[in-house]
């Protein structure tokens, strides 16, 4: 296993640790670390539920948490579910060269979009990422909220 791929699943357990916290807290379970170097800038997860607010996903907490930054061009953003519209728009638009995904089998996001527009894009396809995923939709109640979070009816 190459350093580099040993490097996003340290950084990826991390996104998975936050998606779980924001289960836990009755959200949804996306996480996000976004990594300068090997350092951590900041990390999040999915707040919707918890904040009332609709823009509260992961990565933007994440970024949010992050404060103001000089540059994104030197970071790597970890997100353990594929970016929806609003986040890969926000990745393009500050610049982030890399997002790590661990998955995008639950939702298919946007990795296309953001590839087209100069992203490196890895795909970790990560079995817990998907796990997490897979038990918060297996309750009915939880549904409803995914669909309220990607706009969906």
């Amino acid at each position: 296993m190459s350093q580099d791929i040993e490097t996003h699943r340290h950084f990826m357990a991390l996104a998975l640790a936050e998606a779980e916290q924001g289960m836990a807290e009755g959200g949804l379970p996306i996480g996000a670390v976004l990594v300068r170097g090997n350092e951590i800038v900041a990390a999040g997860h999915n707040q919707r539920v918890q904040q009332g607010d609709p823009i509260a996903h992961g990565e933007m907490d994440c970024l949010r948490k992050a404060g103001r930054q000089r540059t994104y061009r030197d970071t790597v953003l970890y997100t353990t579910l594929s970016p929806c519209m609003m986040c890969g728009g926000t990745i393009v638009q500050f610049g982030i060269p890399r997002v790590v995904v661990g998955e995008a089998e639950n939702f298919e996001g946007n990795i296309p979009f953001l590839r087209e527009r100069g992203v490196d894009v890895v795909l970790l396809d990560d079995e817990g990422c998907k796990d997490a995923m897979r038990r918060f939709l297996s309750k009915p109640e939880n549904v409803t909220l995914w669909h309220e979070d990607i706009a969906e009816d």
